[in-house]
């Protein structure tokens, strides 16, 4: 059995290495068996084109690339079709003239590996005539594989007028799909987002989404089993609890995967690093938190509708459907709720976690200053130095620009400030908890660290009036739940200004069973 290279993209070029490979082949048998149309949302980095070239490779019939996996007995091998590969991944298109621009170089290429020529101008024709004249030529139904759907229209995702052309168009592009039934066995589309078919698959009804289903959940990226056995001679001295707190945890209604790309390179350099998180900055998504104003907090435990979760549109865009579909936030519970679905999303692992909300910080501060107050909360913790903790945030807030706060608003908004501290801690990687339940209600945040518990309250006073965040979480007896698991529980009550724009009021004090 091979194993997945770093770097190499083509399913062919695998199996002519002396390298391992993690089968997922008995997807492909699956899929066949079961439909005709399918469409797929992954994350990026995550083996979507690995898969659509595996797809590919066995509709053109190359028995040799598949000795030793599941389907090379699984699988008619008599019969070779006719493949359509069709990828948007490559470059950015700024505009629709350029996204046209691809499409008929796309055509072009078929037209001459098929050594057919379409009479038709227009690239929606010209699409469909290709097909039916790749049907009428080999006297068998054509394979579309479509790679990378959407990425035209999330490269200009921040223009929303060019964005929508965009999504016009390839609106028009994929209409093809539907009239051409008749001609085509086997469709596959991927992508990052899921659009609706309403916006981009308009038409094509048999479309089936296996984004979220138990049966596809693991079609990409590793399984636990699948990373401790194909790898298992690259284990010796790795901490396997460790790996999987980092890396594991991606979750489609199913066993939670390892996305590829980290493994890949873990096991290269044995080295905890946030390979995949680098690989992409989500500047776009904070800038969209920022201006709803979400709780970043919120979304240790974040609950949504399956309309939101599975919904997103250039005209309609939620953070909250992005931040999943993206791969920063996955599936940790579903609900039914009546009739109603009810998913609760989560950080998938801690690299996501401590990158995430370190990316995050960096919207406020340039990276010394920020580099520089991470270090002095994380020595405040290791300290017990609950007066070096108010110090490092109330710096924080003071550093500041002011031009920042004039364009934002933030610090109008309550949940700025909560926001904040739980994007230092959880950048740190320290255990954060928020909104944790107990028999008096809702506490604010718990950061826990070498076995002391920090328990947060948080109060705007020009919201709360004279109500004091100590007082509430003494009376409330938030701390009962944590006496007895904590060597030391402190009660910290932390008032926010949004006049000073700052900490005017930081009070705590131990407490003991």
């Amino acid at each position: 059995m091979k194993r997945l290279p770093v770097g190499i993209q083509s399913f062919e070029n695998i199996r002519t290495e002396n390298y391992y490979y993690v089968d997922k082949t008995q997807f492909v048998k699956k899929l066949v068996d079961e439909g005709k149309y399918y469409f797929l949302s992954r994350p990026r980095r995550f083996g979507k084109s690995l898969f659509l070239d595996t797809l590919r490779q066995a509709f053109l019939a190359k028995k040799e690339l598949f000795q030793g996996l599941y389907l090379e007995n699984n699988w008619d091998w008599a019969i070779k079709y006719p493949v359509i590969y069709i990828s948007f991944g490559s470059g950015v298109h700024r505009s629709v003239q350029e996204l046209q621009e691809t499409e008929n170089v796309i055509l072009k290429k078929h037209e001459e590996k098929y050594q057919i020529q379409s009479d038709f101008s227009s690239i929606k024709d010209r699409f469909a005539d290709i097909i039916e004249k790749i049907y009428q030529k080999y006297g068998q139904k054509v394979v579309v594989l479509i790679d990378e759907y959407d990425k035209p229209i999330l490269d200009n995702i921040n223009k929303i007028e060019i964005a929508t052309e965009i999504r016009e168009e390839l609106k028009n592009f994929y209409s093809v799909l539907k009239d051409a039934d008749p001609f085509l066995k086997f469709v596959f589309i991927t992508g990052v987002t899921k659009f609706s078919k309403v916006s981009l698959f308009s038409g094509l009804n048999n479309l089936e989404d296996i984004t979220i289903s138990p049966s596809f959940a693991a079609i990409c990226g590793y399984t636990q089993k699948e990373f401790e056995i194909v790898f298992a001679d690259r284990l010796d001295g790795v901490d396997l609890d460790e790996v999987r707190r980092w890396y594991n945890g991606y979750s489609w209604l199913g066993e939670p995967v390892y996305n590829p790309f980290d493994i890949l390179l873990f096991l290269r350099d044995k080295i905890f690093r946030p390979y995949w998180f680098e690989t992409g900055t989500p500047s776009f998504l904070i800038k969209l938190i920022i201006e709803k104003r979400l709780s970043v907090p919120a979304f240790e435990n974040l609950e949504l509708g399956d309309e939101i979760i599975e919904s997103f549109d250039v005209d309609r865009i939620y953070p909250e459907s992005l931040l999943f579909q993206t791969g920063y936030l996955t599936i940790k519970e579903v609900k039914k709720r009546r009739a109603i679905l009810k998913y609760r999303l989560g950080w998938p692992n801690l690299e996501v976690k401590v990158s995430f909300n370190n990316y995050l910080l960096n919207t406020f501060l340039d990276l010394i200053e920020k580099e520089k107050n991470l270090d002095r909360v994380y020595e405040a913790l290791e300290k017990n130095d609950i007066e070096g903790l108010k110090e490092a945030f109330r710096a924080f807030f003071a550093s500041i620009p002011h031009d920042w706060y004039r364009k934002t608003e933030l610090h109008h908004y309550e949940g700025f400030y909560a926001s904040v501290f739980y994007a230092y801690f959880a950048a740190l990687g320290v255990e954060v908890r928020v909104e944790d339940a107990t028999s008096h209600g809702r506490l604010d945040m718990a950061v826990l660290f070498d076995g002391i518990c920090y328990l947060f309250e948080f109060k705007v006073v020009e919201l709360e009036g004279e109500s004091k965040a100590l007082s509430q979480l003494k009376a409330k007896k938030y701390h009962e739940k944590y006496l007895g698991r904590c060597q030391k529980v402190y009660l910290i009550g932390v008032e926010f200004s949004k006049k000073e724009r700052n900490i005017v009021g930081f009070e705590w004090e131990e407490v003991s069973s």
